[in-house]
């Protein structure tokens, strides 16, 4: 099998934001207690509570921006149960997610420093549902102000005097179903008002985000758009690739046939049909194009490994869900002009995770080698690109790309869907001149998998050189597989 990837290499394009790389974190199941956060007293090495190989690992992966506290745990979530002292913090029930207690020893402070550690921006998402106007506005002022206020001086006395400069603010999360099964027409309504006082403070200029739609529910962006787009700067999008396309038996994660294999990344490659349909809708309400589109929940949604919490949403994470993640990166990168930030779900533990925790012991998923590879895309500038090569049984061509430069570097991530075949590719580069040009591949059958007794099962190989002669890389790109390479011209 061949393919041939046509490139303009000397033409740059629009910018690749970092923030399309995103990631959210829960308070589900084990994403933040046992995952990110263990505390200061646990025997498991850490910084501030913050588990020293889990942000390693984060820093290698290249996490640029974080969503919390949820999901559907933010419209129940009441920011000041989890602020000051943490023996004085509210317990509650976390009804959404495993009727566990939730002790609030996780809370806005201690998410701002997981943000500091791993050098990302935070991303919160507020309390519409069961919250109300004040508080949101509030926890903007505790977050933001400079000033000497009440709420502000609240902020000094949990040992912080400069403010935070939290930007992005999400209102609400899900309001058409856990967030408060509303209508459009009410959510907009209330998105108003809440958000009229979500104020600036300095020269921090929030970024407002509504609610958008879950998968194609374009009346819900139609009547977002109509009656609140001056007021926004993103719309959220939710959107899961579920295998079997049964949400009450999604599929077993590591157990799968090549058939179900094709339906996934058929799912996945959905994703471009729907930011293409309601960027159309956005289009007539905001031809400027200033509202951001966000995919700020995206990954596979398999059933939770056997003997596990159900609650706790704990799935293993294949070479299947490596490519899905690579081929939604490809469709982000497609559209970057018109998206804001996206996440995926979820960080460490719980859905498509990037890390997995057992006790003292991490490991990192081939989610997050792919993410890891992906990170040289970030803040560069696309090139345009054509792929040439045969169709698989789904549809889908076997090869997705990206293609990116910065300033005297090309990288190109290049990714064989085909589940058995390798492909020879041949990227001819025209009048650019290859310096010099290396390649590393992550790769494995379909159900190849990280486990604690083998984490490093699947893992990316070592830079080599790659072939060139006359302007043209060639290359084989193994079955199942994501190659970088990186091109100095």
């Amino acid at each position: 099998m061949k393919a041939i990837i046509a490139l303009d290499a000397a033409r740059p394009g629009v910018r690749i934001p970092r923030e399309l790389h995103g990631h959210f974190s829960e308070h589900l199941g084990r994403c933040i207690y046992d995952g990110i956060f263990v505390g200061k007293d646990s025997p498991i090495p850490n910084e501030n509570g913050m588990r020293r190989d889990v942000v390693s690992a984060l820093r290698e992966i290249g996490v640029p921006l974080l969503r919390w506290p949820g999901g559907c745990f933010a419209d129940e979530y009441h920011w000041r149960d989890g602020i000051g002292p943490q023996f004085a913090r509210k317990r509650m029930v976390n009804t959404h997610w495993g009727g566990v207690v939730e002790d609030n020893s996780f809370g806005t402070h201690e998410f701002l420093e997981l943000c500091r550690q791993v050098g990302c921006t935070p991303y919160i998402n507020a309390n519409l549902g069961s919250g109300t106007i004040q508080e949101m506005s509030e926890w903007v002022e505790y977050l933001n102000s400079s000033g000497d206020s009440t709420v502000a001086m609240e902020r000094w006395a949990n040992g912080q005097k400069e403010p935070f400069g939290v930007r992005y603010w999400g209102v609400g999360n899900e309001n058409w179903g856990c967030g408060g099964n509303m209508t459009p027409e009410a959510y907009a309504d209330l998105y108003r008002r809440y958000q009229t006082y979500c104020r600036n403070y300095g020269e921090n200029r929030l970024f407002r985000i509504a609610c958008g739609p879950s998968e194609n529910d374009w009346h819900w962006t139609e009547v977002l758009m109509q009656k609140a787009a001056s007021m926004m700067d993103g719309l959220t999008l939710h959107s899961y690739t579920v295998p079997s396309g049964d949400w009450k038996d999604k599929g077993s994660a590591t157990e799968f046939n090549v058939e179900r294999y094709y339906e996934t990344l058929r799912r996945a490659a959905h994703m471009d049909d729907l930011i293409r349909g309601h960027l159309a809708i956005m289009d007539r309400y905001d031809p400027q194009h200033r509202v951001k589109l966000m995919v700020d929940e995206w990954g596979c949604w398999h059933n939770v490994e056997p003997g596990t919490n159900p609650g706790f949403l704990y799935q293993q994470n294949t070479m299947r869900d490596a490519m899905v993640a690579a081929l939604t990166l490809d469709i982000f990168h497609t559209h970057a002009e018109r998206l804001g930030p996206c996440c995926i779900a979820q960080m460490v533990n719980v859905l498509q995770s990037v890390i997995l925790t057992e006790g003292d012991r991490m490991l990192i998923t081939p989610t997050g080698w792919v993410f890891s590879m992906y990170k040289a895309h970030q803040e560069a500038e696309r090139l345009d690109y054509a792929v040439f090569c045969d169709r698989m049984e789904n549809g889908l061509k076997q090869v997705s790309v990206s293609a990116t430069r910065k300033k005297d570097v090309i990288t190109l991530t290049l990714t064989n869907l085909h589940p058995t075949d390798t492909v020879s590719c041949e990227i001819p580069l025209g009048d650019v001149r290859i310096v010099s040009a290396r390649s590393r591949t992550l790769s494995g059958d379909m159900h190849a998998m990280n486990t604690f007794d083998v984490p490093e099962q699947v893992q990316i190989s070592p830079w080599r050189d790659a072939a060139f002669a006359d302007a043209a890389l060639t290359m084989a790109l193994p079955a199942c597989s994501v190659t970088q390479v990186e091109v100095h011209v």
